[in-house]
């Protein structure tokens, strides 16, 4: 790893990413920046573990778009809902995020979202991880059912989308940084695009 460059807004800003979720909370830093896909297969390694997971594929995904724009800061992020060390990704439809739910009721799960900042140019790469610990409540299958079908959080590691109403679905949250749960450590963003050389404040 290099040293930090000196701080400049002359570099663009990629979040690789199109989450809308994680676009929504970079756009409360105020800074401008640019959506990237990144081309990155999620599937899992044998015993990789849910953290790991989620570090690797936040760094492949800062790095594909990196390749593309090696003059660019980029952004990679990834969140895996580790339950006692299984994986749980976005359930993408109705039947397996009522198992994941079912699976987590009662249960301590932990939201594991990584985040990763690379730049080509400069060399530039860190990596990082916010844990967050969530409680589950004892969901009956009707509660289960009406929250999914209200609020439909297919697209959410875990079905668990707590900024609506998945906040319902929970006992307590512990976290370090409360936007991880969503999809994007911003305290974590903050002081490693900073590093990187994109000004804040």
């Amino acid at each position: 790893m290099t040293n930090p460059p000196t701080p400049t807004q002359s570099r663009p800003l990629i979040l690789g990413s199109t989450s809308k979720y994680r676009k929504e909370l970079l756009s409360r830093l105020r800074i401008p920046f640019d959506c990237v896909s990144p081309d990155v297969d999620e599937t899992p390694l044998a015993s990789e573990s849910p953290r790991a997971l989620a570090l690797r594929l936040a760094l492949a995904k800062a790095k594909a778009v990196a390749a593309l724009r090696p003059d660019a800061i980029v952004i990679g992020s990834d969140q895996v809902a580790d339950l006692n060390g299984e994986s749980l990704g976005k359930p993408g439809n109705f039947e397996r995020a009522t198992n994941q739910l079912k699976a987590m009721r009662g249960q301590t799960v932990i939201f594991q979202t990584a985040l990763a900042v690379v730049c080509h140019a400069t060399g530039f790469e860190q990596v990082d991880i916010a844990a967050v610990r969530v409680v589950f409540r004892d969901l009956t299958d009707e509660e289960i059912t009406a929250y999914l079908i209200a609020e439909e959080p297919y697209d959410c590691a875990g079905s668990a989308k707590s900024e609506g109403l998945g906040i319902a679905l929970l006992e307590r949250i512990d976290s370090d940084d409360p936007t991880a749960l969503v999809g994007l450590p911003l305290i974590r963003t903050t002081k490693m695009i900073a590093a990187a050389g994109i000004k804040i404040l």
